[in-house]
């Protein structure tokens, strides 16, 4: 654990991040959530009925800040970055309850080894539920599950979204073609977003 602590250090110095960040009020293991602008956004807005289709977590050394998210491939992007590639810059940080209960020190090393496992690990755009592969809203509920036995919002199944929108509709019949795996387990940005173990940091 001390090994990718140090791993992680060296990481945020490879970006340069050398002045107080302004966002002092986040923790570790605080989840962030935006609007993308990637290709594939709208879809999911349509389908999940959400704002938010990207989410991420936030770890914290020091003064700075950096957001672990499951893109091609998943990566740590330094927080402004981050925060620029949604629309308008516009996000919301959501905290688990009772968080210090859950993030005693060797249990906050323990989260961000956890995270640390998923480096790299490709962009799964099918929503497959095994480990190989991760999307966003995967990352982050099973490195809490993973890490404090916490589900950050219910699982759903594939057929539950709106698949007959005609955006939906396209993407998945271009990555699926008649092979639709309508009972595949999977989670939503919106789902860890309305959670009840989380609440509102901004």
């Amino acid at each position: 654990m001390l090994k990718n602590s140090i791993i992680t250090l060296l990481l945020f110095a490879s970006f340069g991040l050398t002045h107080p960040n302004t966002t002092s009020k986040y923790k570790t293991g605080d989840v962030i959530f935006q609007t993308s602008t990637s290709t594939q956004s709208n879809a999911i807005q349509r389908a999940t009925k959400s704002t938010y289709s990207h989410c991420g977590i936030i770890v914290k050394i020091g003064i700075e800040l950096v957001v672990y998210e499951a893109v091609k491939p998943v990566k740590i992007t330094p927080f402004k970055q981050w925060v620029n590639h949604g629309v308008k810059s516009k996000y919301v940080v959501k905290r688990i309850k009772k968080r210090d209960s859950y993030f005693t020190k060797n249990h906050e090393l323990i989260f961000i080894n956890n995270l640390n496992k998923q480096l790299n690990k490709h962009y799964d755009i099918y929503f497959n539920w095994s480990d190989d592969q991760l999307y966003c809203s995967e990352l982050v509920w099973k490195v809490y599950l993973n890490t404090f036995n916490l589900e950050l919002g219910s699982l759903q199944k594939l057929k539950e979204f709106d698949l007959t929108d005609p955006k939906v509709a396209t993407i998945v019949k271009a990555r699926y073609g008649t092979k639709i795996p309508l009972e595949e387990p999977v989670i939503s940005p919106i789902r860890i977003f309305e959670s009840d173990l989380l609440e509102i940091v901004q």
